[in-house]
């Protein structure tokens, strides 16, 4: 029998994250009926402790924020974009060493991609964090050379890689968004709950592709059980059915 390999999602707080469902789904397609994924609360003080405790069993991480800045100086090696980008949301063990990697953009790009967005003439980015780091990263993909970027307070525009801004942060524009000029063919929407955002329903309205943060998800986290697992591709079907499922169970409970 093979040995059981452990991952887990680590953030403050993380007990809502959504991660344990499409990897546990991932594994189960896979065959992999010994590797198990957990969330973990973690904070930036509490992280290196955290991995150094990982010990052979641990195949990865995945890293909410502020923690995919905190890990780069505990990693052994890293791939240029997680350094281009300033984070690291996912760590693998391999050969002894922990290696860093950034799935967000490349998650974001395929979310794009299957919504039918590969070559939009430009684009506008709304926040200055690290997701919206990432999000230049990805247009940057798509072949754009440039891109608008929106804040509420311009000194946090110098500064792409400060922390990312609270959920519903894009609310604000949804209704200005489209009042003077015409809106944007397609939106991407980084929360995946509640949902639909103010920002997603305004979108759909104007008739706009929308693309929910559950997408990005998604593939991101495919990305990461590929990385992790060394099984390509990741059954991005299984966990997407997980997925949504999981979503609209939560949505059915009562509020508390």
């Amino acid at each position: 029998m093979p040995d059981p390999r452990r991952a887990a999602v680590l953030g403050s707080p993380i007990e809502h994250s959504l991660s344990p469902v499409l990897h546990t789904a991932a594994y189960a397609a896979l065959g992999l009926s010994e590797w198990s994924y957990t969330a973990i609360e973690c904070d930036e003080a509490g992280l290196p402790a955290l991995i150094a405790a990982c010990d052979g069993r641990w195949a990865g991480l995945s890293l909410t924020m502020p923690l995919k800045r905190a890990v780069l100086p505990l990693l052994d090696r890293t791939e240029p974009l997680a350094v281009e980008v300033g984070g690291a949301n996912t760590v693998v063990f391999a050969g002894g060493e922990r290696h860093g990697y950034n799935t967000d953009v490349p998650g974001m790009v395929a979310a794009l991609a299957e919504a039918g967005v590969t070559a939009p003439p430009g684009a506008t980015i709304l926040g200055a964090g690290a997701t919206a780091c990432a999000a230049l990263a990805a247009v940057r993909e798509t072949g754009l050379e440039s891109a608008v970027v929106l804040v509420r307070d311009r000194a946090r525009a110098g500064d792409l890689l400060a922390a990312a801004g609270p959920a519903g942060a894009a609310d604000y524009y949804a209704e200005r968004a489209w009042d003077s000029r015409p809106g944007p063919a397609a939106v991407l929407d980084v929360v995946y709950a509640p949902w639909p955002t103010p920002l997603a329903q305004a979108a759909a309205k104007s008739g706009a592709i929308v693309v929910s943060g559950f997408d990005l998800l998604l593939h991101q986290a495919a990305r990461q059980v590929e990385l992790m697992t060394g099984h390509e591709p990741a059954p991005l079907t299984r966990m997407r059915a997980a997925g949504e499922a999981e979503l609209t169970r939560r949505a059915a409970l009562p509020p508390h």
